[in-house]
């Protein structure tokens, strides 16, 4: 069609401006839009700004209604539209469709994409001889690659992110200037001729031309290879080697606490572990978490991978480099390049200080990550997905608020530490951080907020943090605040309060929050709550009896003190023929019981996280524990789904007695009954206990919604029995989707009361 015609068009036409908010940038969006107007001959241009992608469109309206409803029907796979806003406008008489300039402003808060597996036909020209980017270790496209990890600041392009140091090649340039190209406008578009490079380093050489097959080589005889990544360094071996696991296991201090495993795809996973289709495709999903799968036996994996529990962590190559050096038929240990405790390393220079007498050799390259982020692990809940921490594939994507709240900064707790920046609608939750027990950690915390605060535009006007007077996280609020409001969010509370958040729910639920440890507001440790609550208010209305706490973290590292102490608080007599009373000296057993009687560094703690250790103690399996929750997760994976029994637990309004429990659980054991029968019967003796006093809850206040969340509820066992059985009884159950049920999630829900407190 010739210009006069396109004018004639025009003229007998309107024009339309949209704004378009959500994940518009760095997904081919423009690309998307400049492609459906010329096919459509509409006139007018499309381009970036802060606040996300602006268009305006020139034509007869009934063309501009079929773009409207394309926008939105058609939008490549990785973009994810909020809002459109629509303005009518005067026609202009415009001929022709282009990319404007990206416009920077002040103002606004432009969606980032999170990183994105490589997609398949990067994949195709990875493998193929014939193609320039064959064994290209950073192809990629607009469907795919990195995004948030290496964005300096907003609007999303090439001079604001990591690959500006990076001048593109004539024949890569010509691919960005293409409309008809997938790499039109990829901002981190590149070629070996003028893109990053891969290395290998060892002992202080450096070899660039075989960097994959050297590495190889090392974890091939047994060694541990650090591999820079999409979001930092793994540390790499062979999972088939009982030696290269065990040495891994000695140099990062991890005793027990399972590792990932990365595959090269899915047919391999296939052989390690079993998998539902709905695992199959949350594995295969452009996020590649981590995914906990049952594993199978008998595989040739090395059985101190993922010792005494029943699930591996399985995650597939998500890029270019991943598929390199992992081919099919190989599983490597794929675990976070750090020592225990401390954050992610994502820096040459620091991996080679930090990561010097825990690797063999580097696998480097000079694609600079600008934010740090682990990998996401989730579990599968029903055909649901299940957020244990929620960090690459989708941190920074916000969740969407119930209401309006002004701009805040919520800072979580102290462990599987996290934070949600948050502004009207959105709340803005960061990558896993780590758990805030040392200086390095809360630097990176520190770091993360000043990035996200920069990349948002979100200056807060008040701080929201957890009730315990010793977080680190408190603290830092309270430090950085410089006379802006602190607002001090029982922990339970904000459990509740994120798990309402994520499913849009405001109006009060009966909340049952479960987890390890979370300070009470009688500073004694919660932990087995049953709350009313809403954003503004909770109330506690029955909890778990509480039981001396000996030691502190002492009895949360010895389930057996734990065991001890509830037998203690209910009466029942230490016997030594139970396992957790046996497990303990004679002069152990002496100082216990002096402590409990005299109430000597005791704190009393109602936590149901501290009955499921005392309870794995009790059944003999496991007295101490290496990792956080070590034996509930031991506890759950032993459990026999085929047994329908259930141990009782007496509610004396508003007491929680778990004493019938402990008795039936002794019982039971002496008996020789089998682990996984008495496990699976103390599991539904807590679904039982749930479905009874949310009754009587429902029945009291007239309410019919409840709210699962805290740490215990990780367990898919238990929270699909309860699901199920309180649906059965009408509720309506909220469980999480989006953030996990466990400290990783607590920043949301502190956002969300900080918001109504002051409202």
């Amino acid at each position: 069609m010739e210009s006069r015609d396109i004018m004639t068009i025009v003229q007998q036409g309107a024009r339309t401006r949209f704004v378009v908010t959500g994940i518009v940038q760095g997904v081919g969006f423009r690309p998307f839009v400049h492609g459906l107007a010329i096919e459509l001959r509409l006139a007018g241009f499309v381009g970036n700004d802060s606040s996300g992608v602006f268009i305006e469109t020139e034509g007869p309206p009934a063309v501009l209604e079929e773009f409207r409803r394309r926008l939105y029907e058609e939008a490549p796979p990785a973009a994810r539209i909020q809002t459109v806003e629509e303005t009518s406008m005067a026609t202009l008489g415009a001929s022709g469709f282009s990319i404007a300039p990206s416009v920077a402003r002040s103002s606004g808060s432009a969606l980032v994409s999170p990183d994105l597996a490589t997609c398949d036909a990067c994949i195709s020209e990875l493998e193929n001889p014939t193609d320039r980017r064959y064994r290209y270790a950073f192809v990629n496209c607009t469907n795919c690659g990195p995004r948030f990890t290496i964005t300096l600041t907003m609007p999303y392009d090439r001079p604001q992110t990591t690959m500006d140091r990076f001048t593109m090649c004539e024949r890569c340039h010509s691919e960005y200037e293409n409309p008809q190209d997938r790499r039109f406008h990829a901002q981190p578009n590149a070629c070996p001729d003028c893109g990053p490079e891969v290395w290998f380093e060892r002992n202080g050489s450096r070899v660039t031309g075989h960097a994959v097959t050297a590495a190889r080589k090392v974890v091939a005889d047994g060694g541990v290879v650090a591999v820079k990544g999409l979001g930092g360094f793994h540390l790499a071996c062979d999972a088939f080697s009982e030696l290269a696991v065990s040495l891994l296991r000695e140099r990062k201090g991890r005793v027990d606490k399972p590792f990932a495993v990365m595959v090269a795809d899915l047919d391999t996973a296939r052989t390690i572990a079993h998998l539902t289709d709905d695992e199959e495709e949350l594995l295969m999903s452009r996020e590649r978490p981590i995914t906990l799968l049952p594993k199978k036996h008998g595989t040739g994996l090395s059985e101190i991978v993922a010792p005494w529990t029943g699930h591996i962590g399985v995650m597939v190559a998500y890029t270019p480099l991943h598929r390199l050096l992992i081919t099919p038929g190989d599983v490597w240990v794929m675990t976070s390049g750090n020592r225990s405790q401390e954050p992610i390393v994502n820096r040459n220079e620091e991996a080679r200080s930090r990561l010097a007498s825990l690797a063999d050799a580097f696998v480097m390259h000079d694609r600079d990550i600008h934010v740090p982020v682990d990998d996401s692990v989730m579990r599968k809940l029903d055909g649901a997905d299940l957020p244990v921490r929620r960090s690459r594939g989708y941190a920074p994507f916000p969740v969407a608020l119930p209401i309006d709240v002004p701009p805040l900064l919520a800072t979580g707790g102290e462990l599987k530490a996290t934070f949600c920046l948050a502004s009207g609608r959105h709340g803005f939750m960061s990558q896993h951080i780590g758990d805030m027990e040392n200086l390095e950690t809360l630097d990176a915390f520190s770091a993360a907020v000043g990035h996200m605060q920069g990349l948002f535009r979100v200056t807060p006007q008040m701080f929201a943090t957890d009730l315990h007077p010793g977080y680190l996280s408190g603290r830092w609020a309270e430090r950085i605040a410089d006379g802006r409001p602190v607002v001090r969010v029982q922990h339970h509370h904000a459990h509740i309060a994120s798990v309402m958040a994520e499913n849009g729910v405001t109006a009060p639920v009966i909340g049952f929050s479960f987890d390890g440890t979370g300070y009470g507001t009688d500073a004694t440790i919660w932990g087995g709550e049953v709350l009313i609550a809403d954003f503004t208010r909770f109330e506690r209305l029955a909890h778990l009896a509480t039981a001396p706490l000996p030691g502190g973290d002492a009895a949360v590292r010895r389930p057996y003190r734990m065991a001890m102490a509830h037998l203690w608080a209910a009466g029942i007599p230490w016997s030594l023929d139970l396992p957790p009373v046996a497990a303990a000296s004679p002069e152990e057993r002496r100082v216990l019981l002096t402590q409990l009687e005299r109430n000597l560094n005791v704190v009393q703690t109602s936590s149901m996280g501290r009955l499921f250790d005392a309870v794995a103690a009790l059944a003999g399996v496991r007295q101490e524990v290496t990792y956080e929750a070590q034996a509930a997760l031991e506890l759950e994976a032993l459990a026999d789904a085929t047994d329908d029994d259930h141990y009782v637990f007496e509610v004396r309004d508003p007491v929680i007695d778990p004493a019938p429990v402990l008795r039936s659980v002794i019982r039971d054991t002496q008996a020789g009954v089998p682990v996984g029968v008495v496990a699976m019967r103390f599991h539904r003796a807590v679904v039982d206990m749930i479905v009874s006093v949310a009754i009587t809850l429902r029945d009291r206040e007239g309410i019919g919604t409840v709210g699962l969340s805290g740490g215990v509820f990780q367990n898919v066992t238990l929270t699909g029995l309860a699901r199920r059985l309180l649906e059965e009884n009408g509720f309506r159950v909220l469980t999480h989707r989006l953030v996990p049920p466990n400290d990783g999630g607590l920043a949301l829900g502190q956002a969300m009361v900080a918001s109504a407190k002051v409202r």
